[in-house]
């Protein structure tokens, strides 16, 4: 330590724009703006408005300027960075491709991704986040089970910090230019190291001038950007490539083999839960997570919940989200049966036609219809609501009478599954109403006498279990118990023919969320059931006259899918095309969307955990209203917990162990596949996107996020 002069010392400050390390005789009084003042040279022709201090031993920005060094901490042995804060960062967006950004790496990961998808032209961008790149070898044991990797700070001078703030994100992807660190780094390396690290898909990182607009696009595609009147950057009309938000609003057909052979694919639930491990923590800067300039992180959305998905406004969007959903079914991230798979299949084929024959024209109005949130919207439940009392129920079949409470009835089959047992299906007469299942041996028993079981609808899961080769329609149900703990109860419910089915089915995934058959969303849920049974229905010939050795098989359908049907996979899929040949671009890739909603396991995002006092790794599923313990071999759900029975939910940062406080019970558990704060990040998020309203779309309450998925409060 060099002291100069009373309260006075000499502090190492290295301009990494310049590759000058700088030292300076300072006190611990002065403010961090002066300090920054002093490092500009005003003969040097720069702007260093975008520069700030980075603490690497810290692991932290020093952007407060009116803090002084003794505030911060800042003594005589520290070295500071002088660095630009916004910096290029290598974006792969949901379709595979990669741009190169500029984005603020000082300020918290929910406002570089805000900013990100303000110049992608994306809305809601509350919905995605940011994660780090993922391969094949860290889904196979649990984020707890890794040696905790520290980030290597480097300083000019060779010396290596090993040791960044205790809340920083610790996963650190292998591919990392950190990785396999000794300690120590060369000076050849440190160059490299401070201003641009390897990219991990040892891409070329192309570097830009001054004059580039912060957080816009800089690299593929190329072209020249300027500012719009709107404040969007927007991609000049004269590039070869045309208006850059058409280019985000079209996908190529299939990406680089390189990039495809890099999907991570999971093959059971554990490996599913340990994909999660890579999100970013909102709270945090990009920086403080162990990313530096030119590196790799994958724009995702990462809330299953879409607000206002609207074609007129929301062309990007609709594009990325298609793709995020069409890489998941082929990387078989979700399970499909085979009906399904081949519905995606044609879906995507026909997205692929109508992209060859009509590129979309940006904010076109041929199509303005929305898919639903998948949230219960409070102002969509107090519209509906009202449009029944003044329009009558349209579904009850009461001829307009509004006091009568519509009910659905008929004869269906119910089993309760036990073990060592080989009963079967036995045939019941159901009636439904005020959210409950009612049971009865006949119908003229209905009218008289009690019935045999009645089921509590409200709270329980609903799964779909179809088989249309085999005309199987059938209900799963995991009903919550009548009292305040245990484990759900299994029941099964089989229709005989679709149309029963879709409107049972509709009946139970409304009832499952406290809605009724009053609800005018109702007829709409039986529709949507109707035309994705219609669409996996088997169509005799090829809806167009094509080659099935021209389509390439492993584009458009799954690897298990395709060794079960070997041969025959492109000709099965050209059939089913039959039912979707009509449908326009952006119809498709709605079509797809709404498909890809109502898989059973959609928007449930796995966790491995233990529970206090237990020594048994189980399964929690994070959906948008909901929690759920799951068996870890099967996903069968054990119990379900409801957010709106929520009170708090805490989370010990000193042993990563998670508290949620419900009405009755409290469930303490710590994360094994992932930092418990991305387990706390999901719950929270979801809450807020609760909240979200059509009046108050327009104003991003990032206050409010921060406060519910920050831990901190």
């Amino acid at each position: 330590m060099i002291h100069v002069g009373e309260n006075s010392w000499n502090l190492r400050i290295f301009i990494t724009d310049l590759q000058v390390e700088k030292t300076l005789r300072v006190r611990g009084d002065q403010h961090i703006g002066g300090i920054m003042l002093q490092l500009v040279d005003p003969e040097h022709p720069k702007d260093w408005s975008d520069h700030a201090l980075w603490w690497p031993a810290k692991n932290i920005w020093l952007t407060r300027t009116r803090s002084t060094l003794d505030q911060v901490g800042v003594h005589a042995d520290c070295l500071l960075h002088f660095t630009p804060m916004h910096k290029v960062l290598r974006v792969q967006l949901p379709d595979l491709r990669y741009l190169d950004c500029r984005v603020d790496f000082s300020i918290k990961t929910f406002g570089a991704v805000v900013n990100l998808c303000k110049n992608l032209d994306i809305r809601h961008p509350e919905e995605m986040s940011l994660c780090k790149p993922l391969e094949q070898e860290h889904i196979k044991k649990n984020f707890s089970n890794y040696p905790q990797k520290k980030i290597p700070i480097a300083e000019p001078n060779g010396t290596t910090y090993l040791h960044p703030a205790p809340d920083t994100n610790s996963f650190i992807p292998i591919n990392s230019a950190y990785n396999g660190s000794n300690g120590s780094l060369d000076k050849s390396h440190n160059d490299n190291f401070l201003c641009a690290p390897v990219s991990p898909y040892a891409t070329t990182p192309r570097r830009t001038g001054n004059g580039t607009a912060p957080g816009t696009p800089i690299g593929s595609p190329t072209g020249t950007w300027k500012q719009s009147s709107n404040g969007y950057a927007t991609f000049d009309s004269s590039s070869s490539l045309g208006d850059f938000q058409e280019n985000l609003a079209i996908s190529p057909r299939s990406p680089s083999p390189d990039v495809r052979a890099r999907l991570v694919r999971p093959r059971s639930l554990l490996e599913k839960a340990r994909m999660n491990v890579g999100w970013l923590d909102s709270s945090l800067s990009i920086m403080e997570q162990g990313i530096r300039e030119y590196d790799t992180l994958c724009l995702r959305f990462k809330y299953y919940t879409f607000f206002d998905l609207n074609p007129k406004y929301d062309q990007v969007r609709i594009n990325q989200l298609y793709e995020q959903a069409k890489w998941s079914i082929l990387n078989e991230e979700l399970d499909c049966t085979e009906e399904e798979s081949l519905m995606f299949g044609a879906l995507q084929f026909q997205v692929n036609r109508q992209t060859e024959i009509n590129p979309p024209a940006l904010f076109s109005d041929a199509n303005t219809s929305n898919v639903g949130n998948g949230t219960d919207d409070d102002i969509d439940s107090a519209l509906n609501e009202l449009q029944i009392t003044l329009e009558g129920p349209n579904s009850a079949g009461d001829g307009g009478n509004i006091t009568k409470i519509p009910e659905l009835s008929d004869y269906l089959r119910f089993l309760k599954p036990r073990k060592f047992t080989l009963k079967g299906y036995k045939r019941f007469f159901f009636t439904y109403r005020d959210l409950h299942l009612h049971l009865y041996k006949s119908a003229e028993e209905s009218r008289r006498g009690a019935p045999a079981f009645t089921i509590n609808l409200r709270g329980c899961e609903v799964t779909p279990d179809v088989n249309l080769a085999q005309s199987k329609f059938a209900i799963r149900l995991e009903v919550p118990p009548d009292g305040r703990s245990g484990p759900n109860t299994e029941v099964w419910v089989r229709c005989d023919n679709e149309e029963q089915y879709a409107k049972w089915m509709a009946a139970c995934r409304l009832a499952a969320k406290g809605r009724s058959l009053a609800d005018s969303s109702y007829e709409s849920e039986v529709a949507s059931i109707r035309t994705l049974l219609n669409m996996q229905k088997p169509a005799q010939g090829a809806s167009v006259n094509i080659d099935p050795r021209s389509v390439d098989a492993n584009d458009y359908l799954s690897s298990k899918i395709l060794r079960k049907l070997s041969s025959k996979a492109v000709q099965r899929m050209l059939e089913a095309h039959a039912n979707v040949r009509k449908l326009s671009l952006m119809e498709a890739k709605l079509k797809y969307i709404e498909a890809w909603q109502s898989l059973p396991d959609f928007g449930v995002t796995f966790f491995v955990i233990k529970f206090d006092g237990h020594k048994k790794e189980e399964l929690l599923g994070v959906a948008n209203n909901r929690i759920m313990r799951m068996d870890l071999n099967t996903g069968d759900h054990i119990k379900t917990w409801r957010y709106n029975t929520m009170k708090a939910w805490n989370v010990n940062w000193g042993i990563k162990c998670m508290m949620i406080q419900f009405h009755d019970e409290n469930v303490v558990f710590s994360c094994q596949s992932a930092d418990c704060k991305v387990v706390h990040e999901f719950i929270g998020g979801y809450i807020f996107m609760s909240m979200r309203s059509k009046e108050n779309n327009q104003t991003l309450n990032d206050e409010m996020f921060h406060k519910l998925t920050g831990g901190w409060v």
